[in-house]
């Protein structure tokens, strides 16, 4: 297939640079919502996949949340085996599409690969996993809905949220053989996935393929079904049959500034903004959703939610699209790539600056935000260093819209009608390491657990707690 060595030696595997993935112009996706990265070509993955040493001891695999054979599915890639790639990427992983782009794995695998700790860069496990599940959807690989190979439980379990920890909790359980409904109170399942991510970054497409491979398994979805309102948790594991419950709801309540001016039109949190764009197709001009649109769009933040909004501010025809954080750009916690697009499609960075006060005009419009600069200090409690505002150093922001994107915290519906669940100080869903709640046959994972994270983490949860299902429903299993 390729004059280059299958199998060459480490010396030479290190003189192999880093394939570079090729993306879409900056200037003309800057006005559209086709993905920016285009993926790799067969022979662009097998040579980034033959810089893998082959390490014995395969640190890359601790470092991801769940727990992929990444040297396997790496080896088979190299030798142009795609097929035997996606075998093995899907013994692990029931959404690698959507992981193979969203996953911060510049913090998590490849931080952890051996080949880039010995100089150099590490191997784009990433793009190579993303490449691996693209390729199997456009050959129609069945691999990538493998028929379950054990008997049919008994039991049945209920999954509340279709978002990354509930899929992911539902393939494991469907693949084990339990019968698996997933109950997601929008009206398409996915969760963050649809309504949080925009379309440059992650299409439509892949989430609705993915969920329709795990509909194949025979997971059951029912959408516009609100737990803690339409059904109970009690209900659930009571009238409806259900064994055990998995909490899956994630962390979508949103967080705002708590300055004056925040009650003017033209405020939106960044879920209600990427909500209505993301899910309600707030872009398209034929849709029946409105959204604002202005010249001049300031988003408050700097992790991956904040450089959502802002690019998508800039998609929607800001010719000043701006984002205010208030620490420097080492402290982001968005990912380095979101960050490079996001500069080359002419987003402005405000470093070490701090919203005092929205300012609006005498139609109760926004026009601009009041800001100070700040210096940062000695590390907090979390570690971060903190900032300080520095006295007489307001200045103004001229704008129209003003986006909050500060994070979620917990949504307390769910909660608040199920009095036996055990809840922590800020609301979230106390568990043991196992994923298992106060309440008998209730399990949580994700955002609702952990509060606000990465897809990957809630992906982990979902699949360990998965295995927690199991172990307990077998243990309580009545003698046929």
């Amino acid at each position: 297939m390729n004059d280059t060595p299958i199998k060459p030696k480490a010396a030479e595997r290190m003189k192999i640079p880093r394939q570079a993935m090729d993306a879409r112009n900056a200037v003309a996706r800057s006005a559209s919502f086709a993905e920016v990265n285009l993926g790799f070509v067969e022979q662009v993955a097998m040579m980034e996949a033959r810089r893998c040493l082959d390490c014995k001891d395969a640190k890359c695999v601790g470092g991801c949340p769940v727990a992929i054979d990444i040297p396997a599915f790496i080896d088979r890639v190299a030798v142009g085996d795609f097929a035997g790639a996606a075998d093995v990427l899907l013994r692990d992983n029931a959404l690698p599409g959507i992981s193979g782009r969203v996953c911060p794995q510049e913090k998590q695998c490849e931080a952890k690969c051996i080949r880039g700790n010995k100089g150099g860069d590490p191997v784009a496990i990433g793009y190579l996993e993303r490449f691996v599940a693209d390729w199997a959807r456009e050959h129609g690989d069945r691999r990538l809905c493998p028929p379950p190979k054990c008997e049919k439980k008994a039991e049945n379990v209920a999954i509340v949220g279709s978002g990354p920890a509930g899929l992911t909790a539902a393939g494991e359980l469907a693949k084990r053989g339990y019968g698996v409904t997933v109950f997601e109170a929008l009206h398409e399942a996915g969760g963050v996935l649809v309504y949080g991510i925009p379309e440059f970054r992650l299409p439509k497409s892949i989430v609705r393929g993915e969920v329709e491979s795990l509909q194949k398994l025979g997971v059951e979805i029912e959408t516009n079904v609100v737990i803690g309102r339409t059904y109970t948790i009690d209900q659930l594991l009571g009238e409806m049959g259900f064994s055990a419950v998995f909490i899956a709801n994630g962390a979508g309540l949103p967080m705002f500034l708590n300055i004056p001016g925040e009650n003017l039109k033209g405020v939106y949190s960044a879920n209600e903004y990427l909500t209505r764009i993301n899910l309600m197709k707030a872009y398209d001009p034929n849709s029946s959703t409105p959204v604002m649109r202005a010249k001049e769009v300031v988003v408050v933040g700097g992790g991956n939610t904040a450089m959502d909004a802002v690019r998508v501010a800039r998609r929607l025809g800001a010719e000043r699209a701006m984002l205010v954080y208030r620490r420097s750009r080492a402290e982001m916690p968005a990912r380095i790539e979101e960050v490079l697009h996001a500069e080359e499609e002419g987003i402005i960075f405000e470093m070490l600056a701090d919203p005092a006060e929205i300012l609006g005009d005498d139609g109760g419009w926004v026009r601009a935000v009041r800001c100070v600069r700040v210096q940062l200090g000695e590390p907090d409690a979390s570690g971060r260093r903190k900032p300080t505002r520095i006295a007489g150093s307001e200045f103004e922001i001229p704008c129209q819209i003003v986006i909050s994107a500060l994070g979620t915290r917990a949504n307390p519906l769910l909660t608040q009608t199920t009095p036996d669940l055990k809840t922590n100080q800020w609301g979230y869903i106390v568990t043991d390491e196992n994923g298992m709640t106060s309440k008998g046959g209730v399990f949580a994972g994700g955002d609702i657990v952990r509060g606000a994270a990465t897809v990957i983490l809630a992906m982990g949860d979902g699949k360990k707690t998965a295995g927690a299902i199991d172990r307990y429903l077998s243990l309580n299993r009545r003698p046929t």
